[in-house]
């Protein structure tokens, strides 16, 4: 992967970037994602974040390698506290971190959002986590994207902000609304994992002393393998718009 070539992810997160839109990529390691969006002229200009002193220098390098000092402004700072209020950021990216991680960076930083029109999200894992923080803080999910790479599978969440936003429903906070829509092999193999990997852990909590915390804990995993067999059996699964929160 480089500059001219990202990896599918990061390709598919540069998709969801509006054309002409000024980019704040945060936890940006090497700045390939900023550097791709100037070279192929879907942004204007890019801030590329990072807290970490190591890929902080390489996204500096990498930037001056593709000479984008002009276009890219590399920051060393925690989340988005690498936006400043002069850059007139409207998107950001945020990829390869877990949900509760990203929602973090998202509270920590709420102040930065100010004018941005859309979040392009990619967590790791717990992607629950930020369409939770979404409902909560009202972004609403405008698409959702999930891929496989490297036999790994990856969610994409595209969030834009909103006046009013109708709640999701617990299923659809899990597996998320247009997923379930969408109900792809890469989502069905997703949720099979998931489920076949929660059974396993309740199995083994079977031979354990029930104590009030593993009673807890596997009542929720019991629970979320049937919110997630309920949508698996399913042939015909439709979500409204209301449901989506749009």
């Amino acid at each position: 992967m480089n500059a001219q070539q990202l990896s599918l992810r990061l390709e598919r997160v540069a998709s969801h970037v509006p054309k002409g839109a000024i980019v704040a990529d945060i936890g940006s390691d090497h700045a390939y994602l900023p550097c791709f969006l100037v070279l192929n002229g879907m942004v204007k200009k890019a801030v590329a974040g990072e807290v970490v002193k190591g890929p902080f220098e390489s996204a500096k390098k990498q930037v001056r390698l593709e000479q984008l000092d002009g276009q890219i402004t590399v920051r060393l700072a925690s989340g988005l506290l690498a936006i400043h209020p002069e850059d007139g950021v409207t998107a950001v990216t945020i990829a390869g971190m877990g949900g509760p991680l990203i929602t973090s960076i998202l509270n920590e930083g709420m102040d930065r959002l100010e004018g941005v029109e859309r979040l392009i999200l990619q967590p790791n894992v717990h992607a629950k986590a930020i369409r939770v923080w979404a409902q909560q803080n009202s972004w609403i999910i405008q698409t959702e994207e999930i891929l496989k790479e490297n036999d790994k599978i990856y969610e994409i969440l595209v969030l834009e902000p909103a006046d009013a936003v109708s709640g999701l429903s617990e299923t659809e906070l899990l597996m998320g609304p247009y997923l379930m829509t969408q109900r792809s092999p890469i989502f069905i193999e997703k949720w099979q994992r998931e489920s076949t990997q929660w059974k396993k852990i309740v199995a083994s909590m079977e031979s354990t002393e029930q104590t009030v915390e593993i009673l807890s804990r596997k009542n929720d995993l019991v629970h979320k393998i049937q919110l997630v067999e309920e949508v698996l059996n399913s042939e015909n699964t439709e979500w409204t718009a209301d449901h989506r929160g749009v």
